[in-house]
């Protein structure tokens, strides 16, 4: 089983699927990484032996790439920059609404979540169903 900086690659993926896996590497930068690595990109992950699982961890190690918890880590630092520095995108972010300029008035339910029905369909009835309402006095 190859276990590349912490992840379990899937075992019947072929390596140039299978390391798309990694967050922080995409299709494009698997395959340079394997063509790098001088692997064929048609070998099963189980196919791999130790030394090639370790070609690979060192190639993404000298290059430098940050995957995983490090890029995750990165990301959250930009985003709570954003929030600290008090910009419009930080204010979007806190606000949990989307900060790429996309309409809000219909649709953007990914980042508001399910609707919240505001507002009452038809008026409430009097808290006590049986009792007859207090009679207005005659007179004047």
């Amino acid at each position: 089983m190859a276990r590349i900086s912490g992840v379990d690659l899937p075992k019947d993926k072929r390596i140039d699927i299978a390391i798309a896996y990694l967050y922080g590497i995409g299709r494009k930068r698997g395959i340079d990484i394997i063509t790098e690595a001088q692997i064929d990109p048609a070998t099963r992950v189980k196919n791999l032996t130790e030394a090639e699982v370790n070609k690979i961890s060192t190639i993404i190690q000298t290059r430098e790439i940050k995957i995983e918890g490090d890029l995750r880590r990165d990301i959250q630092a930009n985003v709570r920059r954003l929030i600290d520095i008090g910009s419009y995108r930080g204010f979007r972010h806190r606000r949990n609404l989307p900060c790429r300029g996309q309409r809000t008035k219909t649709n953007a339910r990914t980042r508001r979540g399910r609707r919240k029905t505001v507002g009452s369909a038809r008026a409430e009835k009097p808290a006590s169903a049986g009792a007859k309402p207090a009679a207005a006095p005659a007179g004047k």
